[in-house]
């Protein structure tokens, strides 16, 4: 055997000298020679909540996303009308058979298109503020949404026996608070239309649903 040969043959077994002392170092858990790789952790900053692993809003696709007519949601159409945005009024008595008649008058004065649907609130008060006669009755009728473009009214009638046929007890109102539907902020309308029932037989007031227009 050359020099050149020994020499190999001895660096053969001095690798495997120090394979045999690598394999002897292993721990009881048998991962002798594994590579430990970190485990997958999310990132972030202090005080940030983990992402959860379904896709935000931000970050889904477009395809993820419901679509709208226009691709964004306008909050602002088809909302109902405010207080402020309205104005109120008691149009002409059209007397029936003993009966006295008032359409209640909602118009939109402000500079958008709303709407109004089901019943207004009404209330007769003294020039104190105190309520007059019990709260009206609800008259039964379908209630439909109704539209108003700025300028546009809306009518719900206002009914209660004649109190000179009824005998019912009777009291002048200062005001009518009308309240539009779904708000709590009344609109003040002078009352000028003479005494009201309110307490005794026949004392009910009754209100029906808004309906578009300014009265029959």
């Amino acid at each position: 055997m050359t020099s050149r040969s020994r020499h190999a043959a001895a660096s053969v077994a001095s690798a495997l000298v120090v394979l045999g002392a690598l394999a002897s170092c292993g721990t009881e858990s048998g991962t002798v020679g594994a590579s430990r790789q970190p485990a997958a952790s999310v990132v972030r900053t202090a005080g940030e909540s983990p992402r959860s692993a379904v896709p935000s809003e931000d970050a889904a696709s477009p395809s993820d996303r419901a679509p709208t007519a226009t691709g964004r949601t306008d909050r602002s159409s088809g909302t109902r009308c405010h207080t402020a945005e309205l104005s109120a009024a008691v149009g002409r008595m059209d007397p029936g058979a003993g009966q006295r008649n008032f359409p209640v008058v909602l118009t939109n004065v402000s500079s958008r298109t709303c709407t109004v649907h089901g019943y207004p609130g009404a209330a007769f008060v003294d020039a104190a503020g105190r309520q007059l006669g019990r709260d009206p009755e609800r008259t039964p009728g379908g209630a439909a949404t109704v539209t108003l473009t700025p300028g546009d009214s809306a009518w719900a009638g206002l009914r209660f026996a004649s109190p000179g046929v009824s005998g019912a007890r009777t009291a002048t109102p200062a005001t009518l608070l009308v309240t539009p539907p779904d708000e709590r902020d009344p609109l003040e309308v002078p009352w000028r239309a003479g005494a009201v029932p309110v307490s005794g037989d026949s004392s009910s007031v009754f209100l029906t649903v808004l309906q578009p227009g300014s009265g029959p």
